[in-house]
């Protein structure tokens, strides 16, 4: 199709001055708009319009010039969602095709795997609690939020919720959940997230549907279409946890903020709390122990050397003066 045909299809692209209108925080609002510019500036492009143009390899470009600088990979991460979040934006309002950092490989930490920052037990009821309980909307991403932190679940398998998803087994309430590859897993529900979950549920209407997607689009959503559809995973990031992150003041609080932190601030606190390993593995549906040992977050008193925890009951010997060092001993006497 000729390209003149393509983007008379387009709606327009929005003047720098809406972009990021959502955060209400000005100092956060300025540094998104900052990453978006340096971005323009590397790939030539002047105009908003422009973006349209914008390529993956240009992408990719910007993301090895800024890891010469150097710059911390966390950085380089949040750098390139800010970009990412412009065009999810973008995407909703029908003014591009494509969201060209979508598949763009986000750089590793130092210990060579993807890093997602954990939230402090602060920062985390900070951001359950940013949305409005007065509407649909924020009833919905008060449960999605819940069930996020509290169930430990990915976008994807948020997504894939249904209403009778929510069972009784035993008496309790519990989730079923559709993990990767089709493998099922049923979790207690916390109670947090199945409190917000009825409040919502009540709201919207649709409790007594049980084959409908647990969380739907809300009437006012600007992209339009059905509203008995499931939310897109990446609605979930640019609409719910991004946009709150932003009003809490958390995105440049917290380096590297993604979905995923969600995720991995579960799977942290439940380790810290005195969850088995094994559990937290077959909670958030992982096929070995190694993925799971990856959000344990050592408090500090783990790193007490394994000898100096050693002590047995009775009278502690004089031990005397403690034994020279390697290097002395090696020294030969004057």
């Amino acid at each position: 199709m000729p390209e003149e045909m393509t983007a008379n299809r387009l709606a327009p692209v929005p003047p720098r001055t809406e972009w990021f209108a959502g955060i209400e925080s000005g100092h956060n609002r300025r540094g998104y708009l900052r990453d978006v510019g340096e971005f323009m500036d590397h790939a030539g492009l002047r105009e908003p319009e422009e973006l349209r143009d914008a390529a993956p390899e240009q992408v990719e470009a910007w993301r090895d010039e800024l890891l010469e600088r150097p710059l911390r990979p966390a950085t380089v991460r949040r750098k390139l969602s800010a970009l990412s979040s412009l065009f999810d934006d973008l995407l909703a309002r029908g003014a591009v095709e494509a969201n060209p950092v979508r598949g763009v490989e986000r750089p590793v930490d130092e210990e060579g795997r993807h890093a997602a920052p954990v939230l402090t037990g602060e920062q985390a009821r900070r951001l359950l609690d940013a949305p409005p309980a007065g509407t649909i909307k924020g009833l919905r991403d008060r449960a999605i939020l819940a069930v996020m932190l509290c169930q430990g679940l990915t976008r994807e398998e948020l997504c894939g919720l249904r209403v009778d998803d929510l069972v009784f087994m035993d008496g309790q309430p519990r989730l079923k959940v559709a993990g990767n590859r089709g493998r099922m897993r049923i979790t207690a529900l916390h109670p947090e997230a199945g409190q917000r979950i009825g409040d919502y549920l009540r709201g919207a209407g649709h409790g007594l549907d049980l084959s409908a997607p647990l969380f739907r689009p809300v009437a006012n959503n600007r992209g339009g279409g059905r509203l008995d559809r499931a939310l897109d995973p990446g609605s979930v990031y640019s609409n719910v946890v991004r946009y709150h992150a932003d009003r809490a003041g958390l995105t440049r609080e917290v380096e590297g903020l993604c979905a995923h932190s969600l995720r991995a601030t579960a799977a942290a606190t439940a380790l810290r709390e005195g969850a088995r390993p094994e559990a937290v593995r077959d909670w958030l549906g992982h096929a070995d122990l190694a993925a799971t040992l990856r959000y344990y977050r050592p408090p500090a008193s783990d790193r007490i050397a394994p000898a100096l925890r050693i002590s047995y009951p009775g009278p502690a010997p004089d031990h005397g003066e403690p034994p020279p060092s390697a290097a002395a001993a090696r020294t030969p006497a004057a």
